[in-house]
């Protein structure tokens, strides 16, 4: 019988030894004889060995495969390998990699370069205080300092919960508090403040129909910039006399959250505009209308006349720019700052628009219902699941507090 060595991939044969009549197996260089060749008993007793040593193979490898990942050698660089390769599968919605994804780059790129040699298992407290000063220093503000070092925990968290490196290393970790207000040299980051309609409104005018469209819709309900950004004709039920559209994706979807938004008649006089081009297309709002709308003003208020060349020259099928299906947050941002800069040449000197973004518009609308409905109304309009959240974006109501003061002050 030809022996079969305990490393082969092989399950070791059923065989008979002709001496004696017996069925027997040879594992691991050991003979193991089972009763007489080809009896039910010698079957039984082969795959009861058979399963036991594929077992114990299992076991072994298991073992062989922890001890190299557990391997003292191994370095923070290739940790930030393996953690990469997880974050690609784990941070990812409809096969595309999400936002979290994509900024893990911004701490994990200065990480690799400061301490890409040195052991994972070295790596405590005291460098990841260097890392937290090594942001510092890039003038970044305090609250994305203290998001990057929370990211760097995760790695080692996971990589503990994989068994690369000892627990100790993340217990260390954790003992590095945050930075916190007025108690670090970083700077803070600007608060978010509302936006006065008289600016909104000025705005307006210089700005492509969509673009308008989305700042006015998003000054009535109140939604994300990314909310208004990605609205989708199938998203939007207008079954009822207030419409509503619910997002299939939205920021508390992995919590089990829906978000739905309540369009009234206002917000509806102003999509229906939109509505009616009888375009067939996915996204409500698109970068592509409002560049055929620029266009179409172009040529309407063109001086000269078109020469021949140009009015028979065609689009190209495939250009290297093309426009996209629909707007993302930073895209209707500098939409609204090119219009904010095209009003402001035909403003005087001392009357011209300051910059705002799409945020302070949510803002503005918060602080509004707030002075209205009060904030259990601001709260269920901005889709906030803890009221302490609409604090942030509604400014506190002074009006109660005027009144006390001149009645009691």
């Amino acid at each position: 019988m030809k022996s079969v060595k305990g490393t082969s991939k092989r399950v070791p044969k059923y065989c008979l030894h002709k001496a004696s009549g017996r069925a027997v197996v040879r594992l691991a260089g050991t003979d193991h004889y089972l009763g007489p060749y080809g009896s039910d008993e010698s079957h039984e007793a082969y795959n009861r060995l058979i399963a036991q040593w594929v077992a114990v193979r299992k076991e072994k490898q298991y073992i062989s495969e922890r001890s190299k990942l557990n391997e003292p050698r191994l370095s923070v660089g290739d940790l930030l390998t393996r953690y990469r390769s997880f974050a690609a599968s784990y941070y990812v919605y409809q096969g595309k990699p999400t936002k979290e994804f994509v900024n893990l780059k911004y701490a994990m790129t200065p990480l690799r370069r400061l301490y890409g040699s040195t052991l994972a298992a070295d790596f405590g407290p005291l460098k990841l205080k260097a890392m937290q000063q090594h942001f510092v220093g890039l003038k970044i503000c305090r609250t994305q300092v203290n998001r990057r070092i929370d990211k760097i925990r995760r790695m080692f968290k996971w990589a503990v919960s994989e068994e690369l490196v000892p627990s100790s290393v993340l217990h260390g970790l954790q003992s590095v508090p945050g930075l916190r207000f007025g108690r670090t040299e970083a700077k803070e980051s600007t608060p978010i403040q509302p936006i006065d309609d008289i600016w909104i409104d000025a705005t307006l005018p210089a700005a492509t129909p969509h673009v308008a469209a989305m700042v006015q819709i998003q000054r009535l309900t109140g939604m994300r910039p990314q909310d208004i950004v990605n609205m989708k004709f199938c998203e939007l039920d207008r079954s009822s006399s207030v419409w509503q559209y619910e997002r299939e994706e939205h920021k508390n979807r992995w919590r089990g959250q829906r978000r739905i938004i309540y369009l009234g008649p206002k917000a509806q006089e102003i999509l229906k505009t939109v509505l009616n081009e009888g375009v067939e297309r996915e996204y409500i709002f698109s970068p592509k209308c409002s560049e055929d709308w620029r266009n179409a003003e172009r040529r309407k208020n063109r001086q000269s006349p078109m020469t021949p060349s140009q009015r028979a020259r065609t689009k190209k099928k495939n250009p290297k720019r093309a426009k996209r299906t629909c707007y993302d947050v930073d895209s209707y941002r500098r939409a609204i700052k090119y219009a904010i800069k095209k009003a402001n040449k035909t403003r005087e000197p001392n009357e011209q628009i300051p910059q705002w973004c799409p945020l302070q518009i949510r803002h503005t609308c918060a602080t509004e219902i707030r002075k209205v409905a009060g904030l259990e109304g601001a709260q269920v309009t901005l889709g906030h699941s803890r009221a302490d959240v609409t604090q942030i974006y509604a400014e506190r109501n002074q009006q109660l507090a005027i009144k006390i003061a001149l009645e009691h002050g």
